[in-house]
């Protein structure tokens, strides 16, 4: 296991030091490409004296992103506008808070008083992720914005201190501040890379409803035998996908389940697939089936549509 999961958070926060994340810089704006994420193993171990559950995940990013424009303004304002395309059109648009509310926003806000700058930052968003799906997009913005402000104000913070600032703001915000996939534990903010995953397959599935988070947790039940991440991350860095989707696991699809029929409905309907493996990610309520290569998710895509059951993706891990 050592020689799979590597150091926490490298300290380089430059825009080539966010690869994954596509980082672009031009004269006038600094534009991020935030992606998704999937959780190939998700395990509750037990609720926190905080109040919050303690976990542990195997976190994949993949090839679903939001697209955040940031330019730099002399007035000290914060001017944000977001548009949904795409899966986010179908599924969500009413659930991505506008203003103030948006982790954006909030995101700017932070490192402004972090760092205690007096730059102001016009801010334009591009959703193609659903809102409410256990797909990371709200966290993969703000840790999109937190990096596009160091950028385009020249601060110069490391990328360990970006993270001690995304974790102020959620748990699954870190995660989208290193390369590739990682273990998350604690509230998910302590990350671990994960080295030699090979490229994978998905077709995910968002359904017309979605769930939100803290519902999904306050009807979740800690498992007395908690299930360890260990052997999926030896698993899917083995490279054997056939191997590797016996080990997907989600702790919250039993809760999830209860509170929204879609979950059920999906994970029937997965079943009648020859996906490698099928699971919830997150709290949901997404599904996701991991494919044997790029034209088998594409062609398990194209039966899904078929079937009416929401925003339909074939996606592949990104590194």
């Amino acid at each position: 296991m050592a020689n799979i999961i590597g150091r926490p958070l490298p300290t380089s926060a430059t825009a080539e030091g966010f690869r994954r994340m596509r980082v672009r810089r031009s004269a006038t704006e600094v534009v991020v490409d935030a992606p998704a994420k999937l959780n190939l193993f998700f395990e509750v171990l037990r609720k926190r004296p905080d109040g919050y559950h303690e976990i542990e995940t195997l976190m994949c990013p993949i090839d679903i992103y939001d697209t955040l424009r940031v330019r730099d303004n002399a007035d000290a304002s914060i001017r944000f506008e977001c548009r949904c395309v795409g899966g986010a059109a179908d599924c969500g648009l009413d659930q991505v808070p506008g203003g103030p509310e948006n982790l954006v926003v909030r995101a700017i806000e932070l490192v402004r008083r972090q760092a205690r700058v007096h730059r102001g930052a016009d801010v334009s968003l591009v959703k193609r992720i659903p809102a409410a799906a256990g797909l990371g997009g709200g966290s993969s913005d703000a840790a999109a914005a937190i990096v596009a402000v160091n950028e385009v104000w020249g601060l110069g913070r490391s990328r360990d201190e970006l993270a001690d600032w995304a974790a102020q703001l959620g748990s699954d915000i870190p995660f989208f501040l290193v390369d590739g996939p990682a273990v998350c534990r604690g509230r998910g903010e302590r990350i671990s890379p994960i080295r030699g995953m090979p490229g994978l397959s998905f077709v995910v599935v968002r359904p017309p409803d979605g769930l939100a988070t803290p519902d999904v947790y306050r009807a979740c039940r800690p498992a007395p035998a908690p299930v360890s991440v260990g052997q999926a991350v030896e698993r899917f860095a083995c490279g054997d996908p056939a191997l590797a989707g016996r080990c997907l696991w989600n702790g919250l699809q039993a809760a999830a389940e209860r509170l929204s029929p879609w979950v059920k409905r999906l994970e029937e309907r997965f079943a009648q697939l020859d996906c490698l493996g099928h699971a919830m990610s997150g709290s949901g309520t997404s599904y996701f089936g991991l494919c044997r290569h790029a034209r088998h998710a594409r062609r398990s895509a194209r039966r899904l549509r078929a079937m009416g059951l929401g925003a339909v993706f074939a996606a592949r891990g990104c590194r």
